[in-house]
């Protein structure tokens, strides 16, 4: 109780008063100090969103919710407002600029996943049946699909004889992550196949594929891979991005699978649960950065 009241009182009174006493000492204000003092990346951005979001000035707090191609003037009217000059400050409109840019386009981003996510696949689409074909032919090069319809699907992990009743839960986005991982990293993706169809520690790779997508987007949603996108990514995150976490996601989500050596499938949930864990605690790192590194990189 007593925290609760102590935040709502530092940030209704004493951070306005301890921010301007601060800036009477250095010349400085708090987003020139947080511009200067922090190194680019989530330990800069990450502090210059608190400052924007708990600021009063109603052109603070709108540059949040301000569009890409208007944020060079967004940043001229905060110098305006926060009488910064260019001359003495030569480097805050470039550095302010490229926070605005991670933090609008991890929003951005948002919206465009749960776009995909929210498409339903259509077996009627000529696109969304070319790119299931695809995802054959990129993990089973060798192997010809007897029809569409067909048990060979389970052999690259979904359950039925037709792929589209699994991708219900994430949509479209289900299917591009899965695509996207056996395009750009083709021969991982055929290792952790491989690691899937063992005859004891195996799993269905496509279901669990969509599962992770399935985590990679809950954390996006929850605001957890902000510090991994503001480190890793110099300016607006896009879908690329997204799609390479998932590609990072299912690596090492097999490496730790096949590390643990659980009894069965059936424990699935529980050994899900703990590399959740152990994602979500890595991304409390202010410096982390989750890239997919294999022997070839």
């Amino acid at each position: 109780m007593f925290g609760y009241i102590w935040q709502y009182v530092y940030t209704s009174f004493l951070r306005y008063w301890l921010k301007w006493l601060i800036r009477q000492a250095t010349g400085k204000c708090e987003l020139q100090r947080i511009c200067s003092g922090c190194k680019p990346g989530a330990s800069r951005t990450t502090k210059a969103e608190y400052s924007l979001q708990s600021s009063k000035n109603k052109v603070l707090r709108g540059a949040l919710e301000t569009r890409k191609d208007n944020l060079e003037q967004c940043v001229d009217q905060i110098m305006k407002e926060k009488h910064i000059k260019p001359e003495k400050d030569p480097q805050f409109k470039g550095s302010l600029h490229i926070c605005l840019l991670q933090i609008t386009g991890y929003s951005s981003l948002y919206v465009s996943v749960e776009d995909l996510r929210k498409e339903v696949f259509s077996s009627e689409d000529p696109e969304h049946e070319a790119m299931l074909l695809k995802l054959w032919d990129l993990l089973m090069p060798t192997v010809r699909l007897e029809s569409r319809i067909t048990k060979q699907w389970g052999d690259i992990g979904f359950q039925g004889d037709d792929p589209k009743t699994d991708f219900r839960g994430m949509g479209l986005l289900g299917l591009i992550n899965l695509v996207f991982f056996s395009e750009n990293y083709t021969a991982e993706a055929r290792q952790v196949l491989s690691h899937a169809n063992h005859p004891k520690l195996g799993y269905s790779y496509a279901i669990v594929g969509i599962n992770l997508t399935e985590m990679a987007y809950s954390l996006l949603k929850s605001g957890a891979l902000k510090a991994h996108f503001y480190n890793t990514v110099q300016g607006a995150p896009e879908l690329t991005h997204f799609h390479q976490l998932y590609c990072y996601l299912a690596y090492e989500f097999d490496k730790f699978w096949v590390a643990e050596e659980p009894e069965s499938i059936m424990q699935f949930n529980q050994y899900r649960e703990k590399f959740h864990n152990i994602v979500k605690t890595n991304l409390q790192d202010p410096d982390v950065s989750l890239r997919l590194t294999t022997s070839s990189n």
